[in-house]
């Protein structure tokens, strides 16, 4: 597999990343003869909170006295943010959201280890959209996060190693994301499986470690169970040597949350030269995410299937007539308006499968049969929802993700592969097993192709190093309108100071608008929390970044200056000449040459320093795609 190969080339870099104090030197320490009030909070405004603390014991050991504080951690560190007290123990937190609840400890380091207080709350004063966005201050997180890289810097990796994020908001008003198990120098192997984090903001991140701390125990079982039936000997594997891929979170009722996730099997079905082993799916239920270990097992979801029968030995290489017809991997969960449940599945090989499953369980509806034989015999393993080619059974399309907006269910895809060339592209249909359509009118149920338009492609803006690999989405919303877009984005490869650059993985979340006639549009920068203020028409005028996204494989798209003028004409750029006009209520700025540009405002992530912004994003004639921002 395309994708397997891909992974077993990340866990062989051997990458060396400094070490600083991680979660298991700095948590609370009762020996150390001090006590820690828990903080007061003295004055407060809508950016700062003034704070005083006391200790008792051992006073005179005290070198270093402050407090930590953050707007997602419980339980704040001195990895999550600091500020150092006065002798008084006293101090001012500044650059601080409006209407935003933080959680603070004080602490002190004496006796060489660091002490805490119990956590309190303390919320900021309400400001307006204006104030908040005078006093706006961007994420300080680095994209470049090798230095922290290591397992033991895991309490601030906030969207550092993420791989295929999926997330879901829970009822407690934090959204829990989850991935595939990969990370820079394959740090995450010390902490299980499925790595999870959650935020009440979407841009501080709370990494709470492993779901699944070993492989299930019905996997080997299962393999050997199969294998048996096809007449090929017991294999006993490395747990070691099992892969963990791409699970989808959802919540389906507010006392049960279900993960799908992939297993993949190591080795070939028959030996040197054969097709290779099989993957399956399996399930996970929580009543509550908040207890990351809380994850229980079901089991079993569903497998690879062939429509070869037993004739398994397609040499590996003959990629277009590979033994499975679907992959059972890359699950993507969904409940359709009538309540009924479905998995849509796949990767490479034939396309995307959809089959139902029985709300009761998580599991396929059906009775699954042997997963070889006719196409008739496997019928209940799922039906073509999109593909590429026809017929073809090696093609570059993966990680479907499957949501229903407003009238029509959308199949998010990514093509290519996953280094450097992956994007995403996205299709429609009214009715949950298609056909779904581009943009375009390609119908990739029926007849398959390259749809239209692209969502995400590999970009660069001025002033940094772009990123690249930006695919294998989630989608989702707040529940009040706002709809957002997580992947991975990877750096560039040989970034000049960056050993194997191109594994550096950071989550990535976007805001997603949707056009007039009910397409998603995804900004071309990263989610900051910026306050929505309204965007007037004077603020367009200037120069702006804009890239054409159109398709080109393996390659980043660069920007070119816009300059639009106070005259509503466009004065340099590739549509010089030509004249804009702007509906200040709907944020869409509209050009004569026919394209529709949806705004938003949204953090300048390569500004030094960081800062906010206008950007756009929107399509045009033949569906192309436009990425800008406003050049500050």
């Amino acid at each position: 597999m395309k994708k397997q190969l891909s992974f077993i080339w990340m866990s062989l870099l051997l990458v060396l990343a400094a070490c600083s104090d991680g979660l298991d030197n700095i948590e609370y320490n009762s020996d150390s003869g001090i006590t820690v009030a828990a903080p007061e909070v003295t004055e407060t405004t809508g950016t700062s909170l003034t704070l005083t603390a006391s200790a008792t014991g051992n006073v005179g050991d005290i070198v270093r006295r402050g407090f930590c504080y953050s707007a997602n951690a419980q339980t704040p560190t001195i990895s999550d943010n600091v500020v150092d007290a006065d002798e008084n123990f006293s101090a001012s937190i500044s650059g601080l959201m409006g209407s935003t609840t933080y959680y603070v400890r004080a602490f002190v380091y004496g006796n060489s280890r660091y002490t805490y207080s119990d956590p309190v709350e303390a919320t900021t004063g309400a400001m307006s959209l204006d104030e908040q966005l005078a006093n706006y201050v961007a994420p300080a997180y680095p994209d470049d996060y090798s230095s922290i890289a290591d397992w033991t810097n895991r309490s601030q990796w906030n969207l550092s190693n993420v791989h295929d994020p999926t997330v879901v908001l829970a009822d407690d008003g934090y959204y829990y994301m989850y991935q595939t198990d990969a990370s820079y120098g394959n740090a995450h192997i010390e902490g299980g499986h499925f790595h999870g984090r959650r935020s009440k903001n979407l841009v501080d991140w709370e990494y709470l470690g492993g779901t699944m701390q070993t492989l299930p125990d019905w996997v080997i079982p299962k393999l050997n169970e199969i294998r048996t039936a096809m007449g090929l000997e017991e294999v006993n594997p490395s747990v070691d040597d099992f892969g963990y891929w791409a699970p989808c979170v959802r919540k389906v009722n507010s006392g049960l949350y279900r993960m799908y996730y992939s297993i993949v099997c190591p080795g070939t079905l028959s030996g040197d030269g054969t097709w290779s082993e099989r993957a399956f799916i399996g399930l996970m239920e929580n009543s509550d995410p908040a207890n990351n270990s809380g994850w229980v097992d079901k089991g079993y979801v569903i497998t690879n299937a062939s429509d070869k029968g037993l004739d398994f030995n397609v040499p590996a290489n003959d990629w277009a007539n590979c033994y499975y017809k679907w992959n059972a991997i890359d699950p993507s969960y969904i409940i359709d308006g009538d309540g009924r449940h479905y998995l849509a599945y796949g990767s490479w090989h034939s396309g995307i499968a959809l089959v139902e499953l029985d709300e009761a369980t998580g599991k396929v509806k059906a009775e699954l049969p042997n997963p070889w034989g006719t196409d008739s015999d496997i019928a209940a393993y799922g039906q073509l929802i999109a593909t590429r080619q026809m017929g073809n059974r090696w093609q570059a399309s993966e990680g479907p993700e499957l949501i229903y907006h407003d009238g029509y269910y959308y199949l998010f895809l990514a093509y290519d592969a996953l280094e450097v060339p992956y994007n995403t592209r996205v299709a429609r249909a009214t009715n949950i097993a298609g056909p779904y359509v581009g943009m375009d009118g390609t119908d990739i149920t029926n007849v398959g192709g390259d749809i239209l338009p692209v969502v995400t492609h590999p970009y660069k803006f001025n002033g940094s190093d772009g990123w690249v690999g930006i695919s294998h989405c989630c989608v989702f919303d707040d529940g009040n309108g706002n709809w957002y877009f997580a992947s991975q984005g990877r750096f560039p490869e040989n970034v000049a100071g960056i050993n194997a650059s191109n594994a550096l993985m950071m989550g990535h979340v976007r805001s997603i608008r949707w056009t007039e006639d009910g397409w998603p549009v995804v900004m071309p920068e990263r989610y900051g929390a910026v306050p929505q203020v309204d965007i007037t028409e004077s603020e367009l005028v200037g120069d702006w970044e804009h890239i054409d996204l159109s398709y080109s494989y393996g390659n980043q798209k660069t920007s070119s200056t816009m300059t639009l003028s106070a005259d509503h004409t466009v004065s340099a750029g590739s549509w010089e000449g030509a004249t804009w006009s702007y509906d200040s209520s709907n944020r869409v700025l509209t050009f004569d040459n026919g394209v529709e540009l949806y705004l938003q405002r949204e953090t300048d992530w390569e500004a030094s320093p960081r800062t906010h912004t206008i950007v756009y994003a929107g399509y045009g004639d033949n569906y192309k795609t436009y990425w800008g921002k406003k050049v500050k």
